[in-house]
């Protein structure tokens, strides 16, 4: 009996060769979408680039067109194949008129990548999974900056009040010394020559949020991280031990076929 199409589909786009060749297109995709902006690639290949995005883009359309009519409804199921769905229905819609930004969202095709690459999606079902976790460290970190930018604004928005005059410029400023970008030089200092003693209040905010909080974000998402890698090896074991499970049962049926095959021959 001869596979039906829907069964031919499945097995083509289940090998590797098929995922393989999926990704080198949206690789083949981001540096085509690269090279439009450049003025001097549009001006020397612009009709063939945007033919080749073009010619990329009907075919994740019709590799689309085929997971959706090889699984039906189980492939709005699956969150990376809905995810894929997104970002090439963008793609499709009119970018004239109001819609031209559009046009720069044709680069979230190659996030495509992430669904592709096992490795990654591990790596963001990780991130994923340590949101919940990172929200209580958000609101704390939320409530020091509250905290700290109201009394900058009450102990230097006089004196400085391109940084410190309002409550939003105050953790703006607060903002830019947790991440320790020009934050001795560009702000401490200058304001230490006015307050001799703004260390005291800029140390402690800098260990509490660079040194301690943020910390923690990395430390729960490394535990999801690995959380999440402990249950993909279990799986995987699982399904290495059904598999086995089902070699053993073909196994023992074809020692059964053949003890009764001998048993037959012997009787004759």
């Amino acid at each position: 009996m001869h596979p039906s199409l829907r069964e031919r589909l499945r097995a083509l786009i289940e090998t590797s060769a098929f995922e393989r060749a999926i990704m080198a297109l949206i690789i083949l995709n981001a540096v085509t979408l690269g090279l439009e902006t450049s003025e001097r690639a549009m001006a020397a290949a612009g009709p063939l680039l945007i033919a080749v995005d073009r010619l990329i883009l009907a075919i994740f359309v019709i590799e689309l067109a085929i997971r959706f009519y090889v699984r039906r409804l189980a492939f709005f199921r699956d969150p990376w194949r809905v995810f894929d769905l997104v970002v090439v229905g963008i793609a499709l819609l009119p970018a004239t008129g109001n819609l031209s930004i559009l046009r720069a969202f044709r680069i979230l095709r190659v996030l495509r990548l992430i669904g592709t690459i096992p490795s990654m999606r591990r790596v963001v079902a990780g991130l994923l999974k340590a949101i919940p976790g990172m929200g209580s460290i958000a609101l704390l970190l939320a409530l020091i900056f509250y905290v700290f930018a109201v009394m900058a604004t009450k102990l230097f928005g006089a004196a400085f009040p391109d940084w410190f005059g309002t409550l939003g410029g105050s953790a703006y400023s607060l903002f830019q010394i947790m991440t320790l970008e020009s934050w001795s030089m560009g702000i401490v200092r200058p304001v230490m020559e006015a307050f001799p003693y703004a260390w005291a209040f800029f140390v402690p905010f800098i260990v509490i949020t660079t040194f301690a909080v943020l910390n923690l974000f990395v430390g729960i998402i490394v535990d999801a991280m690995q959380s999440q890698h402990q249950t993909d090896a279990h799986a995987e074991r699982e399904a290495m031990m059904n598999e086995t499970g089902h070699v053993l049962e073909e196994v023992r049926a074809l020692r059964a076929e053949m003890a009764q095959l001998r048993s037959e021959l012997s009787q004759r």
